[in-house]
């Protein structure tokens, strides 16, 4: 999909119920990010909003061949064209990577994941949103989560541990089918604490946070940083609701 295609989900009445469902299961993890330097990577704009306010700053890399949009609306714009394996950013300045149609639809998910190590903060984590294998909504190409590759959790942790991070919280959401019909949306929350109560494994999307393992050091290339005056915040580690399969 290209950032048309998923611009026009997210403006969509189902395609906001996706974010709100989404957003709210990551705002349990992290709401208070002040002071913190976030990025967000693939199509993840549409997750930042909660924290534009707050952050001390917030980019928004979107990969060459999904396209790139101006975002915030009516403001300078913080989003740029990038190549996922490349990030034009200096390596330790980032306290919080989401990653939101990304990991799915790129063809260089090593090389990507690589280099979003090199940009972390040692304290830093990355919060990774991809299609459920096991869910409905990977198997309807009518919304972006069922394009690209779908993962199960086990694979997305063998992937994640590969990469030298260490998955250290996991969450669940979208249960209800991905149908465009009113009553659906409007049920969602009914079927959310459905779904969590009876079949998590069975969700439209994994969430899951990593942490940069540190004593792992990954060789970084190439000098190519172009943002240099960004600076990495300590961050807290709140406690999480974890649902487990």
């Amino acid at each position: 999909m290209d950032v048309v295609d998923l611009k026009e989900f997210y403006a969509s009445p189902l395609g906001q119920t996706a974010r709100r469902l989404i957003n709210h299961r990551i705002l349990m993890r992290w709401k208070d990010l002040g002071g913190t330097t976030i990025l967000g990577l693939g199509h993840a704009v549409p997750y930042l909003e909660a924290w534009r306010d707050t952050a001390d700053c917030i980019i928004g890399f979107m990969p060459a061949r999904q396209g790139v949009m101006h975002w915030p609306a009516g403001k300078p714009s913080a989003t740029a064209l990038v190549d996922e394996a490349e990030l034009p950013i200096a390596d330790g300045v980032v306290d919080l990577a989401v990653v939101v149609h990304g990991l799915e639809l790129t063809d260089h998910l090593p090389d990507m994941l690589r280099d979003l190590w090199r940009v972390l903060s040692p304290q830093g984590r990355a919060l990774f949103v991809v299609p459920n294998r096991r869910g409905m909504w990977a198997r309807f190409d009518s919304t972006p989560f069922g394009h690209g590759r779908p993962f199960s959790r086990q694979q997305l942790a063998q992937i994640l541990r590969d990469a030298q991070f260490a998955p250290s919280a996991w969450a669940h959401a979208l249960f209800a089918p991905p149908l465009r019909r009113s009553f659906i949306r409007r049920s969602a929350p009914a079927w959310e604490r459905a779904g969590l109560w009876l079949s998590p494994a069975f969700s439209g999307v994994i969430i899951v946070e990593a942490i940069k393992q540190v004593y792992a050091v990954s060789p970084s290339r190439r000098s190519r940083a172009l943002v240099t005056n960004l600076k990495p915040r300590i961050l807290p580690v709140p406690a999480f609701e974890s649902h487990e399969e």
